[in-house]
């Protein structure tokens, strides 16, 4: 087993219709119920940090933790930072380890966009790690990543093809109607798939890249709620529309909120039914098989990746 990057994941992704599933870690308990459903689907996965996470839990303790799963499964793990928001933080993950960095410059104007992209890549590229970008702006809260509605915009597919041509990043994160955090739609759910077909269209065989991808299953926030959470009117992205992305040309699918929701309404079960019950062992225990069951149905039911190592 050992770290990897997502080239050839991503060229067996798109070859085979299917999508590889990018999970954000946070703890043990999370790397452990991810990892455990990969062993168990056979399927190909991403590990991913956040701002959040290395702010949380300190990023040599998850390199530790997800080295530590890699050995415990002898699974190949890709490890990548999710949302880096400049050079200097994609540069330490670099340094540390990391075989993937996300690049989000996606706040700046086009062309400063490029300019920093392409800094990320030159060095990341010099020491054999891949670089994903974003182009277009995702509204929802996550993490560091806090963008109104007002200010999304979707990706335009002729700067997308100009902006892989003039960065030589390995993956792009695009803006199609997806949005991180629970609550991605006040109405109908709609993702453009139009504009995905012509993203696609103009970059044949290139890894796109779906951010705030979790589903939000209303019987998981039903049952978080039920047991003391507060949590109305959450909606995700239907699964339906994962898969029809996933036979599009999307090779990466990051999911967060679908875990924390899992992990979540696991653990409140817990305290309400079994309030005597003080051992975190007690209430993690059930929270990491709530993740392990989470993820091996994406990964067999929605990414297409099951069976595919």
């Amino acid at each position: 087993m050992a770290l990897i990057t997502s080239k050839e994941l991503f060229e067996k992704a798109l070859k085979g219709k299917y999508a590889v599933g990018a999970f954000n870690v946070n703890n043990m308990e999370i790397i452990q119920g991810i990892t455990e459903a990969a062993l168990q689907e056979k399927s190909p996965f991403i590990l991913q940090v956040s701002a959040g996470a290395r702010k949380y839990a300190k990023t040599v303790y998850l390199i530790k933790l997800v080295e530590a799963a890699m050995e415990d499964t002898g699974l190949d793990t890709v490890l990548h930072l999710d949302h880096g928001e400049d050079f200097e933080i994609c540069k330490q993950c670099v340094d540390d380890g990391f075989t993937s960095v996300m690049i989000d410059a996606s706040k700046l104007p086009f062309e400063e966009n490029i300019r920093e992209t392409k800094r990320v890549v030159e060095y990341a590229h010099d020491r054999g790690v891949v670089v994903e970008a974003e182009l277009g702006k995702l509204a929802g809260i996550e993490d560091a990543v806090n963008v109104a509605a007002a200010d999304a915009t979707f990706t335009d597919p002729d700067q997308a093809a100009e902006f892989v041509e003039k960065t030589g990043v390995d993956s792009l994160a695009i803006a199609i109607g997806t949005s991180h955090g629970a609550y991605k739609f006040k109405g109908e759910p709609r993702l453009d798939f139009e504009r995905l077909e012509k993203v696609s269209a103009l970059l044949p065989g290139f890894p796109i890249v779906l951010h705030g991808a979790s589903s939000v299953p209303k019987e998981f926030v039903d049952f978080c709620n039920q047991y003391g959470g507060a949590i109305p009117g959450a909606q995700g992205v239907p699964e339906e529309m994962l898969r029809k992305a996933a036979l599009m040309g999307v090779a990466k699918i990051n999911i967060d909120t679908d875990l924390r929701l899992a992990m979540t309404g696991n653990i409140r079960k817990v305290f309400a039914e079994q309030p005597e019950v003080f051992d975190p062992r007690g209430y993690l225990k059930p929270a990491r098989e709530a993740i392990k069951n989470m993820v091996a149905h994406k990964m067999r039911d929605v990414l297409g990746s099951s069976g595919k190592i």
